[in-house]
């Protein structure tokens, strides 16, 4: 057993890869290790020429991901936009992993993210010594993805400053990244493009110049359309993530699972499933991520403090915690759900009683 806490993408899913290049005969665009049917396949899921099942990465739209994959194989960078939560990361690092086989040429967006962090940084020991020179010349993600001919990910890209945003605008449209510096220019090699990432949450913090929106194609991620979706989603995720921390605990059952989703879904759209009763929005998303992460720690409950079956009492502080953000609004908001809503289902009086007690 691996001691890796969390593996790459192309490490995780290696076999799957590995066969998928073995059965995949048609056309491939310059260094990519997949034809975009056999990425699209990796990503969405299918069974192979051989019978083996290739699972599923991303449960949803197949033709977003072939919309996805299509744009990388143009001259147009790739924006992944939608609500937390609704897998952009995720179908990035996999985006990458199926095309270079190299999802680590990443770049972290935050507030701090600088132009030295996109276009390339110096070694100022070496430049004090030796001047300007390509061994004082420190390489970014982009950089080596250009000379490589490989998948860069710009995660969060409206976290950015719109100034640091920019730069990207002449290696997006010239593929090409100036170093005047030493009076040279690094080219773009077949083969490199980019994903970036970007939640709406975030609209109106750092917008995209119109210059730069223009050099991306954006496929907006939805939240899961149907409950059996997303239940199919959240039981995956724990699946894997249970099998890679070793937790003592049992498989969750199904009901447990739904009953979190239906809890995260009606308070979402702010009406109940029947569409019988109206109820009020928390401030928070509670995003299918946010509906794992409940579970996930409600089976360590259940494995380090409990018997190892999940029940209604080691999701409750997970429920709480999801739901309320602002502890004036949000806890109310969640009372008079737990009142109206959870409190006359009869088979809900388990998680009604663990989550009152909390309250």
């Amino acid at each position: 057993m691996s001691t890796i806490l969390r593996s790459h993408a192309e490490q995780l899913f290696a076999h799957e890869l590995e066969e998928l290049q073995k059965q995949d005969s048609g056309r491939r665009p310059a260094n990519w290790k997949l034809t975009p049917q056999s990425v699209v396949t990796y990503l969405v899921g299918g069974i192979l020429k051989n019978g083996m099942e290739i699972t599923p990465k991303y449960i949803g739209s197949r033709r977003l991901m072939e919309i996805s994959v299509a744009t990388l194989t143009t001259d147009r960078a790739l924006l992944l936009y939608g609500l937390p939560g609704t897998a952009k990361s995720w179908v990035s690092e996999h985006l990458a992993a199926a095309i270079s086989g190299d999802s680590t040429m990443i770049i972290q967006g935050t507030a701090g993210t600088s132009e030295e962090a996109i276009r390339y940084g110096w070694n100022y020991a070496r430049l004090l010594s030796e001047g300007p020179s390509e061994r004082a010349l420190v390489e970014t993600p982009v950089m080596r993805g250009m000379k490589d001919g490989k998948i860069v990910r710009i995660e969060e890209l409206t976290r950015i400053g719109a100034d640091v945003q920019d730069t990207l605008i002449t290696i997006l449209s010239e593929k090409t990244m100036p170093v005047p510096e030493l009076n040279t220019e690094v080219q773009a090699v077949k083969g490199f493009n980019v994903i970036a990432t970007a939640n709406n949450r975030d609209k109106g913090v750092n917008d995209l110049s119109s210059a730069l929106k223009r050099r991306f194609n954006t496929v907006i991620l939805p939240v899961p359309d149907s409950m059996d979706e997303e239940i199919d989603i959240v039981k995956r995720r724990v699946e894997s993530f249970e099998k890679v921390m070793e937790l003592p605990a049992e498989k969750p059952a199904l009901e447990e699972i739904r009953r979190i989703v239906t809890i995260f879904r009606e308070l979402r759209s702010g009406v109940t499933l029947d569409g019988k009763t109206k109820i009020k929005v928390p401030s928070g998303t509670l995003s299918t991520a946010e509906a794992i992460s409940v579970v996930n720690n409600g089976l360590s409950m259940a494995g380090y403090f409990g018997d190892g079956q999940l029940k209604a009492a080691d999701l409750a502080a997970g429920i709480l915690g999801a739901v309320i953000k602002d502890p004036v609004q949000d806890k109310l908001v969640w009372q008079e759900y737990l009142e109206t809503v959870v409190k006359p289902r009869a088979e809900w009086k388990d998680i009604y009683r663990a989550c009152r007690d909390l309250a």
